[in-house]
């Protein structure tokens, strides 16, 4: 930090461009995975004759497909690096979020045998198939295939940001600049109810896949000539240069110890060596499940539990005022960063701590289902709160990678701890959507809820205790600050 202050020149803050890139990208992800979460009840079920169970098989084997593609992108995006690994995942997403929209085309024409049609016309084709089995059992098919592709493209957004975040920002300053680019999340979550069932109820679900689905396309446009290392940006000087680079080596390593160990790349396999590994893959395992559930599940809760169609007007601004609560995950960028600067913890002790802080605030989803029976209004804040711990935790998560590993290894190690949360949602997804139908057609009965509603309060309870299961583990694991060395 001397050398910032012996530099006269004014300092740049060329890397919050970048961070607004990454803030950016990670909308776009979440918009286009909200698409069928948008639709599927109101607009896609109807004419398909889907259930529960099928939405919660496509959802699942979604999330099936993201976990075992992100063992993959993270080492993709290391292989390729920031710039091109980033293109290669967000072209093939917004490829894929297209594609949906033209699954009901195929269905028709494997059902009804009518091929050469538009999107009404496949719709009034596929409505004189008698064999309505037939009709779910082709239209689910094609979904998953396109949630496949879906899965492999946005299985890259995560590896490739926390990548750039470390590239632009020191340690300290890492947290908070992922809390910034993952409210990303919230915000495509919030600008999807108010955009999604409008586009699907004028001019159809189809075109809601296709007009967000293009919205990829713009950003790459703007990454291509905005990215570059900052070492050889022009846009980055002297000054911000030194603060990026302000973590400095230990006084016994040399300068050519650490380039050297920063370009080795770590195997798989010595990757799954460090406890450090499984730390953060356990805590991704058991809080991501949580958070796709609210996201995937919500708009259905309201309209299995409260007759509330995503096309309704208090529907969209509840959903908006859930989501906008959840922008209130920017103070975990904050807080571990007050922690290092005004009580001098290291970066990891901080984060742990905020991480503990954070992880109390999920209980809160015990009350959901309870207080919901006066008023859909508390479930609604309450997962808004849940959702915002959860932003706030995976901000200093994500950020324990750049932490403990060197520079060459971090989307690796992003994509190992993505697929475990991935099978983690992968198991509630599925749970999910069969306990929704079982507790539907059994009328099953839990205190003193009954059906559906007795179906979500066990969910709701799951993801309630998840996160302080993952601290405590993630502690025992690592219980103080241990960077790797590679030798």
């Amino acid at each position: 930090m001397d050398t910032l202050k012996n530099n006269p020149a004014k300092m740049t803050n060329y890397r919050w461009m970048i961070c607004a890139m990454l803030f950016f990208a990670t909308t776009i992800n979440y918009l286009d995975r909200q698409v069928l979460s948008l639709t599927w009840k109101d607009f896609i079920a109807p004419e398909f004759h889907w259930k529960n169970e099928d939405y919660g098989n496509i959802t699942s084997l979604f999330s099936l497909f993201y976990a075992i593609s992100m063992l993959f992108a993270g080492r993709f995006v290391d292989w390729m690096d920031t710039k091109k690994g980033y293109l290669w995942a967000i072209g093939i997403w917004s490829v894929s979020a297209c594609l949906h929209a033209f699954c009901g085309i195929v269905t028709s024409g494997i059902t009804a045998g009518e091929w050469f049609v538009g999107f009404e016309g496949a719709r009034n084709a596929i409505a004189t198939v008698g064999n309505v089995g037939l009709v779910t059992s082709v239209s689910v098919t094609l979904f998953i295939f396109a949630r496949l592709i879906l899965a492999i493209g946005e299985a890259g957004n995560f590896p490739a940001a926390i990548k750039a975040t470390a590239e632009f920002f020191p340690k300290k300053d890492r947290a908070y600049s992922t809390s910034i680019f993952n409210a990303g999340a919230t915000v495509g979550a919030l600008a999807a109810p108010i955009s999604i069932p409008a586009i699907a109820e004028f001019w159809g679900w189809e075109m809601a896949f296709i007009i967000i689905g293009a919205l990829g396309f713009i950003w790459m446009g703007f990454w291509i000539f905005i990215y570059k290392k900052p070492e050889v940006h022009p846009k980055v000087n002297a000054a911000e240069m030194e603060y990026i680079q302000q973590d400095k080596p230990a006084q016994n390593e040399t300068k050519e110890k650490v380039e050297e160990a920063q370009s080795r790349k770590l195997s798989f396999i010595e990757c799954f060596k460090f406890r450090q590994t499984w730390a953060f893959a356990f805590g991704k395992f058991m809080t991501d499940g949580a958070w796709w559930f609210y996201l995937f599940w919500t708009p259905a809760y309201l309209s299995a539990i409260y007759g509330m169609k995503s096309s309704d007007l208090s529907s969209q601004i509840a959903l908006f005022v859930l989501y906008a609560i959840t922008l209130l995950s920017i103070i975990g960028g904050w807080l571990p960063s007050y922690f290092v600067d005004k009580k001098g913890m290291n970066p990891y002790a901080g984060r742990m701590k905020a991480m503990l802080i954070f992880a109390f605030f999920p209980l809160l989803a015990l009350f959901a289902q309870p207080l919901g029976t006066y008023s859909y209004w508390y479930p609604v804040i309450i997962i808004g709160i849940a959702g915002a711990a959860h932003q706030a935790w995976s901000a200093n998560i994500f950020s324990t990678v750049g932490d403990m590993f060197p520079m060459s290894a971090i989307a690796t190690v992003t994509g190992i701890g993505g697929m475990a949360g991935g099978i983690g949602s992968f198991l509630i997804q599925k749970s999910a959507g069969k306990l929704f139908d079982y507790a539907k057609e059994t009328h099953m009965q839990l205190l003193h809820f009954k059906g559906e509603e007795a179906g979500y309060f066990i969910i709701f309870s799951i993801c309630a205790v998840a996160y302080l299961i993952g601290w405590v583990v993630i502690k025992a694991l690592v219980p103080k600050y241990s960077p790797i060395r590679i030798d």
